[in-house]
C-alpha cells in the first residue's frame, strides 16, 4: 500500500506531466481508512462514499433545505395508516453500462441490503419493511410490518443506492451506478479516476473526470490542498482554515452539519459495562472547553451527548455542564473510589482526534480518570482499530434521527459501535416508528435521546461546523452536507 509520502510524490509528478488536463479534473483525497477491505459497493462497510456518492443514485437524496427530494424515485405517497409506500420511479435512466434502470433493480437493491448476508451496516435502517415489490417498471411498492412516517427520510441514507440486479459478485471493483461519474479506475490507496457520464439524468457533469486520491493522514491531506494536487478538503481543524483563509489560491466554505465527533468506549468491556462509570466518563467532558479549543466557539455546536444534528426536527434541547462531583460520586458507587486507568485510541485519520484526546484527558484528570493515549496507524483505522479497541475515537456524518438513534445503539445493529445493547432503548426506538402523530413520535425520538444522556457509552463531543478547504478555481460547489452536494454541477475554471 502506497504511504502519504509516496501518494503525494505521485501526485506532484501528475500535476507536472498533464497541467492541460487539470483545468478539466476535480480532485479529492480519501483517507483510505478500510485500507485493503475498500470497496465500491455502498452496502459494505469498506464502502468509499468518496467515490460511491459521485457514481451511484439513490431512489431519495436529501434536499439542500433538509427535507427529502427526487434522485430515482419522481415521486412517493403513503397509505393512510404509513404500512404502505409507492414510489414512481424516473423512466429512460441507465446504468453506466448501458443496462435499463428499472424497479426490479430497486427491489434487489433493497432486498439486498435486508438480507442477513449481505451483512450490511445499513440493514437495520430497513427492518421495517416487510416486503418489497415492483408492480411494473416504473412503480416500487414497499409494505412495512408498522407504520412509519419518516420512512422517505431513512431512503437517502447515502448506502442505499440503487445496483444492477444481480451485481452483487462484482460492484465492489465495478461500481456500476446511474451517476454522473462513472469508473475508469479504482485504487484505493492510490487515485481512482472518473469519467463524466454524458447521459446523466440531470444533465452532463460540469468537469470531464474526477480523482479521489488515497492520503490516509491528515496532515499530508491538507499539504496536497495548500500544494494545488487537490481542490477540496472538508474538516479544517481551526489552525488549518486559517492558512486557507490567508492563501490567495485557496478559499473556505463554512457548511452546517449534523456531523459529530467524539469518543466511544465498549459497553461490553470492563470498566465501561457498568452504567454508572459510562456516565462518569462522560461527565468530566467541558464540551464547550473542548469544542472551543478543537474547533473555536464558532466550530461547533455542543448537546448532552445527542447525535441528532442541530437542525433535525428530533433534537433534544440540553446543554450540559461538567460535573467532577458528580462523576467522582458514580465511580464510587461503581467501586471505583481511587478512580480508573483507561487507554484511548486515537489517530491522525482526523486532524481533531488527536487534540480531543489530548483534551479530554485533562478534563478526566480532576475526577480521577487516568487517560493513555494510545496513537494508532490512520491506515486502516477503521478496520483494525475501531470497534475493536475498548476506547476510540469516532465519528459520524448527519443521518435523520431514526436512522442515526437505530444504527448506532440498537442491540442488533452492525454498527452498534459500543456495544450498548439495551431492550428498553430499542422499545422506545420501536414506539417511535410505529407513531404516526409527529408530536408524540417527536416526544418518543427525545425519550430516546434522554435514555443515552443517563445510560450511553458515547460521549459527542460536538456537532461540526464544516470548514471546507477549497481551490480558488473550484465554482458551483454547494455548501451543503457531502451527502447532499450535487456533484454533477461542480465546475473548475
Amino acid at each position: 500500500m502506497k504511504t502519504a509520502i509516496g501518494a503525494l510524490a505521485a501526485l506532484f509528478a501528475v500535476a507536472a506531466t498533464a497541467p492541460a488536463q487539470a483545468q478539466t479534473v476535480f480532485r479529492q483525497a480519501h483517507e483510505v481508512g478500510f485500507g485493503q477491505a475498500s470497496s465500491l459497493d455502498p452496502a459494505s462497510r469498506g464502502r468509499v462514499f468518496q467515490v460511491t456518492e459521485k457514481i451511484m443514485s439513490r431512489l431519495i437524496r436529501p434536499g439542500l433545505d433538509g427535507k427529502p427530494a427526487p434522485d430515482l424515485a419522481e415521486s412517493w405517497t403513503a397509505s393512510a395508516d404509513a404500512t404502505e409506500w409507492t414510489l414512481k420511479l424516473r423512466q429512460g435512466v441507465t446504468f453506466h453500462d448501458g443496462r435499463p434502470f428499472t424497479a426490479e433493480d430497486a427491489v434487489w437493491s433493497l432486498t439486498r441490503v435486508m438480507d442477513p448476508k449481505t451483512d450490511s451496516p445499513a440493514r437495520a435502517l430497513l427492518a421495517v419493511i416487510k416486503s418489497v415489490e415492483a408492480p411494473d417498471a416504473a412503480t416500487l411498492k414497499l409494505t412495512l410490518t408498522s407504520p412509519f412516517a419518516d420512512l422517505p427520510l431513512v431512503l437517502t441514507d447515502y448506502r442505499l443506492m440503487m445496483l444492477p440486479k444481480d451485481s452483487g459478485e462484482t460492484i465492489g471493483k465495478t461500481g456500476i451506478g446511474t451517476g454522473p461519474f462513472r469508473v475508469e479506475r479504482f485504487d484505493a490507496a492510490g487515485t481512482t479516476a472518473l469519467a463524466a457520464n454524458p447521459t446523466y439524468f440531470e444533465g452532463r457533469p460540469g468537469v470531464a473526470r474526477m480523482e479521489v486520491i488515497g492520503i490516509p493522514d491528515a496532515q499530508a491531506r491538507f499539504q496536497a490542498l495548500l500544494g494545488g494536487q487537490i481542490d477540496m478538503l472538508p474538516g479544517l481543524g481551526r489552525q488549518e482554515r486559517a492558512l486557507v483563509e490567508r492563501s490567495p489560491r485557496h478559499r473556505l466554505q463554512e457548511v452546517p452539519t449534523g456531523n459529530w465527533r467524539g469518543i466511544v468506549f465498549r459497553a461490553d468491556q470492563k470498566p465501561f459495562d457498568d452504567a454508572r462509570v459510562r456516565k462518569a466518563l462522560r461527565l468530566v467532558a467541558d464540551r464547550k472547553a473542548m469544542r472551543d479549543l478543537v474547533v473555536g466557539p464558532d466550530g461547533g455546536i455542543t448537546g448532552c451527548d445527542t447525535p441528532i444534528g442541530p437542525t433535525d426536527q428530533y433534537r433534544a434541547a440540553g446543554d450540559c455542564a461538567q460535573d467532577i462531583a458528580g462523576a467522582k460520586k458514580l465511580l464510587a458507587e461503581a467501586g471505583y473510589p481511587n478512580g480508573i486507568d483507561i487507554e484511548l485510541s486515537v489517530s491522525t485519520i482526523e486532524a481533531v482526534w488527536p487534540v480531543i484526546g489530548e483534551v479530554y484527558q485533562q478534563q478526566a484528570a480532576a475526577a480521577g480518570i487516568r487517560v493513555k493515549i494510545v496513537q494508532e496507524p490512520a491506515d486502516g483505522y477503521w478496520d483494525r482499530v475501531w470497534m475493536k479497541k475498548p476506547a476510540v475515537m469516532t465519528r459520524w456524518n448527519e443521518r435523520p434521527a431514526d436512522a442515526m438513534l437505530n444504527e448506532i445503539w440498537r442491540s442488533t445493529s452492525r454498527w452498534n459501535e459500543s456495544g450498548f445493547k439495551d431492550t428498553a432503548f430499542d422499545v422506545i426506538l420501536d414506539s417511535a416508528r410505529r407513531e404516526i402523530d409527529f408530536a408524540k413520535r417527536r416526544d418518543l425520538y427525545i425519550q430516546a435521546q434522554q435514555y443515552l444522556w443517563d445510560n450511553s457509552a458515547t460521549l459527542v463531543a460536538f456537532h461540526v461546523k464544516l470548514n471546507v478547504g477549497l481551490s480558488a478555481r473550484v465554482k458551483d460547489l454547494d455548501a451543503a452536507d457531502n451527502f447532499a452536494i450535487r456533484w454533477h454541477r461542480v465546475k473548475v475554471d
